[in-house]
């Protein structure tokens, strides 16, 4: 050991902020003198229990324990209180941090610390959703049974620059969310792609992030209005901090846009995810849905911890057979002719599609919803669009945990579709459910089905 350094058994606290180049980017000075805010209360309380706050390189902090003890409890109690500072401001404005404890060996210079101790920590840290909180499994080792938390195993991980796999643990600070009528206001906001589309997002319930890819006839306002999908958002915002948004052409998205395609929708869930704020998320996709989501996953495997697909195809209608494109070619003709109609026999084909097995109530419901969507000629061209993705050179490059879910009746999109999905991307669990709606309807045994699949999925 060189002069002047020592070695040494501690515990560390990594933490830093989530999004904090998002928001940096909408106001420096406002962040800056938040940050030292927070900083302000935070660090008397790593003190008080009795730790050493070694680091505050940007917007991370490195504090060092002598009991391991005393560092998760720190961790808890320093979520809690942002938790309670964040109730006070707008939520664009939310300032959440990753939290990663580790136990380990650490060398000392009189300067600062380093070693594995410290590096795992900080692997963890960028592990974790904002807001929580990861320990390594030998610090579960010593704390299981002497504090009173809940932890979620989530087995072993390779994280970068560290030879061996490390085990993970989730700290469970909620143990079940529950959704209280404040978080069930919609908070409806808007920002701008890189070609001036201005795109509407919502923002529901608290948790791990969950950003949920635009898909066929969105609209954030009467979604959340209508019985067929307002127990859906529910459902998923409830251990959630779900992240909707409408599609350009759709809902309170501009409807008059240039450009319609897949890389445009990649580029829209990018702005959104942007606006959110939000680094590492799980991402759902639904039906065309699923395309725009392999992209987004390929693209940045860095920011997707979990991406599940439900009722989505690898080739578009106009891919898969002529029978199927000559059909699809005489819906568009009729789209076209008739989507904003007062009679809904126009749409009623397409609701017949997705949910054959609906009451006439339900299926009222959906035309209705199809009709303040959109426009005949978005929705004509959001068709003609579809029909001709074929993504099948990506799903091999899907890096990601995955989990593939399809109604073995869909008519939307053939089951046949999700099963090849999930056969191509590697790792992919695939779940088939017993039903014949590709829009899964409120009470249906394949919704809660779906539901409990996702959170096994989620917590592995």
């Amino acid at each position: 050991m060189p002069e002047g350094q020592s070695r040494r058994l501690a515990a560390i606290l990594a933490a830093d902020v989530a999004g904090y180049s998002a928001l940096m980017g909408a106001d420096e000075a406002r962040t800056v003198r938040d940050l030292k805010g927070h900083q302000g209360v935070l660090f008397p309380m790593i003190v008080e229990f009795g730790g050493r706050v070694i680091d505050t390189a940007g917007d991370g902090i490195l504090a060092e324990f002598a009991s391991v003890m005393n560092a998760l409890e720190c961790a808890v109690a320093f979520q809690k209180l942002m938790a309670e500072r964040n109730a006070a401001v707008e939520r664009a404005r939310h300032m959440q941090f990753r939290i990663g404890v580790n136990i380990g060996d650490v060398i000392y210079d009189e300067v600062r610390i380093y070693g594995d101790g410290v590096n795992v920590a900080a692997r963890l840290e960028a592990l974790a959703e904002p807001g929580e909180i990861y320990i390594s499994g030998t610090v579960f080792d010593q704390v299981k049974g002497k504090l009173n938390l809940t932890f979620d195993d989530l087995g072993a991980q390779q994280v970068k620059n560290i030879a061996q796999p490390v085990r993970v643990c989730r700290v469970r600070l909620d143990k079940e969310p529950i959704l209280h009528s404040s978080s069930l206001q919609q908070e409806i906001n808007y920002c701008r792609a890189p070609d001036g589309v201005r795109l509407a997002w919502d923002r529901i319930g608290q948790g791990p992030p969950l950003v949920r890819t635009a898909h066929w006839m969105t609209h954030l306002e009467y979604e959340w209005e209508s019985p067929l999908r307002r127990p859906a958002i529910q459902a998923l915002a409830r251990k959630h901090s779900l992240i909707r948004y409408d599609a350009r052409g759709c809902g309170l998205s501009d409807w008059e846009v240039a450009e319609i395609s897949l890389d445009a929708w990649v580029s829209d869930l990018e702005t959104v995810v942007e606006a959110a704020g939000v680094e590492r998320f799980r991402l759902l996709g639904s039906s065309q849905g699923c395309a725009i989501s392999i992209t987004y996953a390929v693209r940045h495997p860095e920011r997707v911890t979990h991406l599940v697909l439900y009722g989505g195809y690898v080739r578009g209608g106009k891919k898969r057979s002529a029978e199927e494109r000559e059909r699809r070619n005489a819906m568009a003709t009729l789209m076209r002719l008739g989507w904003g109609a007062d009679d809904p026999v126009f749409r009623q084909l397409f609701t017949s599609e997705m949910m054959p097995d609906a009451t006439k109530e339900q299926a009222d419901a959906f035309n209705e919803l199809q009709r303040r969507t959109t426009c005949a000629e978005c929705a004509f061209r959001y068709f003609e669009t579809v029909g001709d993705f074929d993504i099948n050179y990506l799903l091999g490059k899907v890096a990601v945990p995955t989990l593939v879910v399809h109604a073995r009746g869909d008519r939307m999109n053939p089951f046949e579709e999700g099963r090849l999905m999930a056969s191509a991307i590697p790792g992919a669990r695939f779940v088939a459910l017993q039903g014949n709606n590709h829009m899964l309807l409120p009470g249906e045994p394949a919704g809660a089905r779906f539901i409990e699949e996702m959170e096994l999925f989620f917590s592995r």
